[in-house]
């Protein structure tokens, strides 16, 4: 685990000077893996061929393609990976083997990153403890008995048990953001549009986001230098100019505005996780920034919205897995509309078939102006919500989730209960705003996020501030005993 403690270009100059290869770092993850995963339950497939077949090409090659150059990555399973199995965590899809890579894994690759594997993830994206994947719950590396978060939990507890360097995982209403939190890494949701979700396996297209989940701020500026920018295979990317991320790390934060939306910091949120935050708010006073409380009026309206819109968009997607084009296909049946259901009924999970039910009801003959219609118009007031309030701030500020991790089992059977775990990132996802969850501290052993939020395509001031706070504290040090 040592080596993947190593800040990144300590780690590349290592390579550069022929003291490490490609192969010894490519083993150093599976023997990890091997020592942990039975415990953790991280990857759903590996990629042992494969990935031990690229670093002995990048050895043989010599070729320098930068600081991801070598670098063990893990990729959650909805991104595609060309010839590597990606099954969403869903018995749909056991017998996925895609013909093409996703574009960011392509950059990846393109960056000379080494895919070690596919991680665990909540069925389809849809979860917030990644006890949804139908294959095994993810356990959280500082205590087994807790979840991770999701859906992305199985990218976080990779990276935070030194599975793997780094990890790409996906955000729909924070499924990157809170297993950071709850695994004590750093998770960045980019602008909605950044990165390219072609080859993204689609939960709600409006929503979803493909980031970084890494061990500091420097690496997660270095994996979206590597992973933005337009591309012509998504409709909604966005072309705008890509800046150097990494240069944007200066530590100054003087003279930066910071607002504390009040309701970020109010019910429903942990007395110790907000002294952690608060905690964090003196740092940034230090450092010479400003802060004061804000209001965003309509957050109250965002898990609400969130949930018609994401699972009306989630219905609409999943309608393509039928048992006829790819996937499972159930046996024997009657006729083809029988093949439809047996191939949905077993091929779904629990959590799933709900949000299907949910969106398939808001988006019907009816119901479509009282809820599909009207969750629309509550999105347009938060996003108008955070266009205000970026006009007096420079970033928003609060807790990533309003508690540290929870026992496994502990909400499974209360679907309304987890869906609030998400109540302060889903209105950053509703506005397709970026925002960063960074280690601020810990709860009964547990590690607490500070969430940084900021102006759309101004991840350089997001990553700029995480860092500056990063590099005047330790909690981002820590690593669990596993």
């Amino acid at each position: 685990m040592a080596l993947f403690d190593m800040r990144l270009q300590d780690l590349h100059n290592e390579l550069a000077s022929g003291k490490l290869s490609a192969a010894e770092l490519t083993e150093a993850s599976y023997k990890r893996i091997a020592e942990t995963d039975e415990r953790i339950g991280a990857f759903l497939t590996l990629n042992e061929e494969g990935a031990r077949a690229r670093a002995a090409e990048l050895d043989r090659s010599g070729a320098e393609k930068g600081l991801l150059h070598a670098m063990p990555a893990g990729i959650k399973d909805n991104i595609v990976t060309k010839g590597l199995r990606t099954t969403c965590a869903s018995q749909f899809l056991t017998n996925y083997n895609p013909i093409y890579d996703a574009t960011a894994a392509g950059k990846l690759n393109a960056a000379g990153a080494v895919t070690i594997g596919k991680l665990n993830m909540d069925e389809f994206a849809m979860g917030g403890s990644n006890e949804n994947s139908s294959f095994r719950p993810v356990r959280n590396p500082w205590n087994t008995d807790y979840v991770p978060g999701g859906s992305s939990g199985g990218s976080a507890a990779a990276v935070a048990a030194g599975q793997v360097y780094f990890a790409l995982g996906s955000d729909t209403g924070g499924s990157i953001r809170q297993p950071a939190s709850y695994c004590g890494v750093v998770g960045l949701k980019p602008t909605y549009g950044l990165v390219s979700r072609f080859g993204l396996v689609a939960f709600a297209s409006s929503l979803d986001a493909i980031g970084p989940l890494t061990k500091n701020v420097e690496d997660s500026a270095y994996v979206l230098q590597a992973i933005a920018g337009h591309d012509g295979m998504d409709s909604t990317s966005a072309e705008v100019a890509i800046p150097d991320y990494v240069s944007s790390l200066t530590g100054d934060v003087a003279g930066m505005h910071i607002g504390v939306p009040k309701e970020y910091m109010g019910q429903g949120i942990d007395p110790k996780v907000k002294e952690s935050v608060l905690a964090a708010l003196k740092v940034f006073e230090s450092l010479g920034a400003t802060w004061e409380e804000v209001s965003l009026p309509h957050t109250e309206y965002a898990v609400a919205a969130y949930y018609l819109l994401a699972s009306s968009e989630a219905s609409s997607n999943l309608a393509r897995f039928d048992g006829v084009r790819y996937g499972v296909r159930a046996d024997n049946p009657d006729n083809l509309l029988d093949l439809y259901r047996k191939s949905r009924s077993q091929g779904f999970g629990q959590e799933v078939k709900r949000r299907i039910m949910l969106g398939t009801y808001a988006l019907s003959s009816g119901y479509y102006d009282a809820y599909y219609l009207k969750a629309q118009k509550v999105r347009t007031l938060i996003k108008r919500d955070f266009d205000q309030a970026f006009e007096k701030f420079d970033l928003l500020l609060g807790p990533t989730a309003p508690t540290p991790a929870f026992r496994i089992g502990e909400q499974i059977g209360d679907p309304l209960t987890m869906y609030l775990n998400d109540i302060v990132t889903i209105p950053v996802s509703l506005a397709g705003v970026p925002a960063i969850s960074v280690p601020c501290g810990f709860v009964d052993g547990l590690p607490v996020g500070l969430q940084l939020i900021g102006k759309a395509f101004d991840e350089a001031t997001v990553l700029r501030a995480a860092h500056a706070y990063e590099q005047n504290t330790d909690h981002h040090k820590a690593r669990p005993q596993l």
